[in-house]
This record gives C-alpha cells, sequence and structure tokens, in this order.
C-alpha cells in the first residue's frame, strides 16, 4: 500500500471511529481493506477510496471500520475484575440496593458482557434485582455475533463446567459443538452499536460500573480524555471503572481514584 493511501485510510479510520493507526501498521490495514476488496470486487486500494467517497449511505465506512477493528475476546478475561463485581454486588446487595446498571463499552462478540451477566445472576443467588447490562461495540458484525449468543465449546473452555451447565444449553439446531446462551441470561444485556469516539453519548445513567477494557489503547489522548469524562458522567459515586491490565490511566484520572491495578472508582 502506497504511504499516500495509508494516511487517507488512517485519517478516515480516525475521523470514523477515533482509532489511532500509527506508522508501521500499512501492512496490517492492506490485509483488513482487502477484505473488502474482494467482497466488493474491487482490485486496488485507490478505487476502494473513491467507492468509499461515493457511498451516500454511510453503510460502507461501517464495513471499513468493521474490518479494522481488532476484536480479541474470551469468556472471564483478566478473571480479578469480575471478582471485584462480585465482592461488591455482596455489599451493594447488603445495603438495600435493588437496581443494577452496568455498561460494556467494546463488548465484541459477547464473552465479557455474558461473563458479568454470569457473574451478577450467581451474586444476587435467589434474591429479586432489576439488572441490566448496555454492551456496545462498534462493529456491527460483532455484535450481530454476540446477540445470537451462540459458541463453540471451546470458547467456552475458561467457563467453569458448573456455570457453563447453567447458563448455556444445545442451540436450537442441535450441533453438538455448540452451545447457546440460555434466554433468561440474554434477557439482562441490550447490545447497541456505539462509536466510542463521538461523546456524548445518549444514556443517562447513572451505572454501577463500567467495563472499558483494552480499548483506549487505540485511541489518542485527545479520544481518551473526552471518553473519560464522559464516563465519569455516566457512573455514579462510587462507581467504578475498569479497563485492561495493559492500560494507563496517568495524567487523565480527574474525578476517578485507582482502588487496584486496573480498577477505579469515580469520586465521592
Amino acid at each position: 500500500m502506497e504511504a499516500q493511501t495509508f494516511r487517507k485510510f488512517r485519517d478516515i479510520v480516525y475521523a470514523h471511529s477515533g482509532i489511532s493507526l500509527g506508522d508501521g501498521k500499512e501492512a496490517l490495514v492492506s490485509a483488513r481493506v482487502g477484505k473488502r476488496l474482494r467482497a466488493l470486487n474491487i482490485s486496488d486500494h485507490k478505487g476502494y477510496l473513491k467507492y468509499l467517497e461515493q457511498d451516500g449511505s454511510g453503510e460502507e465506512i461501517v464495513q471499513l471500520l468493521d474490518a479494522i477493528s481488532t476484536n480479541v475476546t474470551h469468556f472471564f478475561r483478566e478473571p480479578v475484575h469480575f471478582d471485584f463485581v462480585r465482592d461488591c454486588m455482596a455489599k451493594w446487595l447488603g445495603a438495600g440496593q435493588t437496581r443494577f446498571r452496568f455498561w460494556s463499552a467494546a463488548c465484541s462478540t459477547g464473552e465479557e458482557p455474558y461473563s458479568l451477566a454470569i457473574t451478577l445472576r450467581e451474586a444476587l443467588g435467589n434474591r429479586q434485582a432489576d439488572v441490566k447490562i448496555l454492551a456496545t461495540d462498534i462493529s456491527t458484525r460483532v455484535l450481530n455475533s454476540a446477540r445470537a449468543g451462540i459458541f463453540e465449546l471451546d470458547k467456552l473452555a475458561k467457563v467453569p463446567p458448573a456455570l457453563r451447565d447453567r447458563y448455556f444449553e444445545r442451540p436450537d439446531d442441535g450441533r453438538a459443538n455448540n452451545r447457546a446462551v440460555r434466554a433468561d441470561l440474554r434477557r439482562m444485556i441490550v447490545f447497541q452499536r456505539l462509536n466510542l469516539a463521538n461523546p456524548p453519548f445518549p444514556m443517562r445513567g447513572p451505572l454501577d460500573a463500567v467495563f472499558c477494557r483494552n480499548v483506549m489503547i487505540y485511541f489518542d489522548n485527545r479520544v481518551r480524555a473526552a471518553l473519560l469524562a464522559e464516563i465519569v458522567r455516566l457512573l455514579k459515586p462510587g462507581g467504578y471503572l475498569f479497563v485492561g491490565h495493559a492500560e494507563s490511566l496517568t495524567g487523565m484520572m480527574a474525578d476517578l481514584k485507582s482502588v487496584k491495578p486496573s480498577i477505579y472508582v469515580k469520586n465521592r
């Protein structure tokens, strides 16, 4: 891919998603854009750029971002976060709280919000509560997969067998190597497309906790600061933000206090 062409793609991706593609990403962009060239039967990158510019519907931008965005996830990734939520739920329930709101900000194919839903259901036990999880992603492709809630058995390797038996079942098509999330667990989650680079968001809050893990590493400081400000707005006083263990909020922690590595609380 020519340097000038790469810069144009980089500018388009940044403008529409906030994802900052640094120098040296030409091969990655070329490979992922190649998927769209083959799908549209377009012969070269410049022809695809022209196609993007002429697409008045904006749908091809969505397809491009689907191809570019990275979606790496698994059930109960960074398990200390789910242990922390379990302990928080015990505390909140003990204080009489009955309404709970959570946000999985970059939910990918759904492993994170489903892991969170399982954690919350286990913490509730036989108690009744109003619990909802908002799960968002910029990729329509992964959101469709997440909504379906069907996973191959190897994707469930990190789910303890007792929880796998409790919250997953054979899908209607009967495929032996797949398991479907049970309907009562799926009803706890609302999946929506959201661009984290374009605050303010339509949610009102207050939220008990936000999972925004392993996504801010793709943003520059301007986009990161705006996203954090919006998360702080949505969190309740004493609500928690979970980020990836490789991410740092140093210099951007206004109204947030570190309580553990990768876990922050909103100041009261």
